[in-house]
């Protein structure tokens, strides 16, 4: 699924992640799925792409020449 800015061009990227890149990122940090920053179903990026509980999103942020990665766990 193509990523979704919001309406807004301050608005990043919000993509719905795969399994196989969830994985990696997780395995690299160690992490669990739960541990993620949360983001509710109900928000408007969110409710943009379709996501559903138990999803991660994952969000680019750019600050002048650099590209942020953010993966957030939708919850209720």
């Amino acid at each position: 699924m193509a990523g979704k800015r919001g309406d807004h061009e301050y608005v990043p990227v919000h993509d719905i992640v795969d399994g196989k890149e969830l994985r990696t990122f997780l395995e690299e940090r160690k992490l669990k799925v739960e541990n993620l920053p949360k983001i509710f179903s109900t928000d408007p990026q969110a409710v943009k792409l379709g996501a559903k509980e138990g999803q991660v999103i994952r969000v680019k942020r750019n600050d002048h020449s650099n590209e942020y990665l953010y993966y957030r766990l939708v919850i209720k």
